[in-house]
């Protein structure tokens, strides 16, 4: 949620980065009409409570004196009942007010480019030498028998899968070792609740556009995550650091779960765009002036990985048009798919400023006694793991049909086994 005093000194600065994001339907004029308004019933009931106080006062003298107050009483019922008719309206524009503000898209980094579209994304790094392939995860999987996803669809529906024989140890074997190259870099360890209320995870993310995306518990206030970084962000809600317990930095492990409801094509019917998978998420909490530096961490940390994974990939800043409107500033990290002949998202990395924070009530101070400020979160993935699992399968195939090899990462973690073998028949 961005501040609520740059929507009434600078309305020009949000009119701005709406139209950089390229959001042309959103109703600013209303909001700023409607907070206008909020304002003056405001500062009209305070008025009239000062009349109520004032006229209460002389009914109490004109008792006292054994005079007859009743034109006073009449004219203090008839202020009460404008305060209380004030007061209808003020809650009824507040809820439209807090409606809108909470849609309103987080300010952009400066250094972010602004487009149309994805065009727009800017190439940082490339790393990795990357080669064609004729056959996809999905025909190399039917090979070698590790993934059913008809028999998913027959139990669970579209989008939704049985991993098989060594494939459901090598996702565990990703978990294991994410879990350890973040705990060796003093990250904190958290499993999260995999459901959360309404009003955690609408601090999380803005709830008008994501509840297309995550999954409701039917009569309960209750949604499942659709990222672990939900569940971390609002753990902390309405709490407030002492300044040198930041930075904190937190490893993330859970299912996440998503509708996916726009996803079309060949995506949706292997593993890589699906319903349910796992990740394990970076997430920091910091001051506003680490925060370009734990970004920066935060990307090492992600590339790092792939790099030991030995999965080619290139690093991507999004652009105005195609980056997230909680984030103010997002890296992809794509990983290369041989069967498509291009890179495809494997890692988000982004920093949210004090946008989560400000919707959350999460604050810091540097010493006792000091004002509290608004601090700083970013989350990176580290590995979503169902992704990942389908750039091994490719990038890791042996084109004789042999064998995938096991990424020299994971070997450690799969009983020291290096290759997948077809099953026998």
């Amino acid at each position: 949620m961005i501040d609520v005093r740059i929507l009434r000194e600078t309305p020009e600065k949000i009119r701005d980065n709406l139209e950089k994001r390229n959001i042309t339907n959103f109703p600013l004029d209303e909001l700023l009409e409607l907070d206008k308004k909020r304002r003056l019933l405001i500062s009209r009931n305070q008025k009239l409570k000062e009349e109520r106080n004032r006229i209460s006062v002389e009914v109490s003298k004109a008792k006292a004196a054994g005079k007859d107050a009743q034109d006073s009483i009449s004219r203090m019922k008839l202020t009460s009942d404008e305060i209380s008719e004030n007061d209808k309206e003020i809650d009824g524009i507040n809820s439209k007010v807090n409606r809108l503000l909470a849609a309103l898209p987080n300010f952009m980094d400066p250094s972010v480019p602004v487009g149309k579209d994805e065009t727009a994304n800017l190439e940082v790094t490339r790393w990795g030498e990357t080669k064609p392939g004729a056959l996809d995860h999905i025909d190399i999987s039917d090979q070698f028998d590790l993934i059913d996803v008809e028999r998913a669809a027959k139990t669970s529906g579209a989008r939704f899968y049985f991993l098989k024989r060594d494939l459901a140890r090598l996702n565990y074997a990703l978990i294991s070792a994410a879990l350890d190259y973040l705990r060796n870099r003093d990250f904190i360890l958290i499993q999260p609740p995999y459901m959360l209320k309404r009003e955690a995870i609408g601090g999380a993310v803005i709830l008008g556009d994501f509840e297309e995306v995550i999954y409701k518990i039917e009569n309960e206030d209750l949604y499942l995550i659709g990222t672990s970084e939900h569940a971390i962000v609002a753990m902390h809600m309405e709490e407030i650091f002492e300044g040198p317990s930041l930075p904190l930095r937190y490893a993330g492990v859970s299912p996440c779960f998503r509708k996916e409801a726009g996803a079309h094509g060949r995506d949706t019917k292997g593993i890589f765009r699906v319903h349910q998978f796992e990740k394990v998420e970076q997430f920091v909490y910091c001051k506003p002036s680490e925060s370009e530096k734990e970004h920066k961490l935060l990307l090492e940390n992600a590339e790092g990985f792939m790099q030991e994974l030995g999965i080619p990939h290139r690093v991507m800043l999004l652009s105005s048009a195609d980056m997230g409107k909680v984030s103010a500033k997002t890296f992809d990290v794509e990983g290369w798919f041989p069967s498509q002949g291009k890179y495809r998202e494997l890692i988000s990395c982004s920093n949210c400023t004090d946008f989560q924070s400000r919707a959350l009530g999460i604050k810091y101070r540097e010493r006792a006694h000091e004002e509290s400020r608004f601090l700083h979160t970013l989350n990176s993935t580290l590995v979503a793991t169902e992704r990942t699992i389908a750039a091994i399968i490719e990038n890791y195939y042996r084109h004789d049909g042999r064998v995938i090899e096991v990424p020299k990462l994971l070997v450690p973690y799969m009983n020291s086994q290096t290759e997948i073998v077809p099953a026998k028949k």
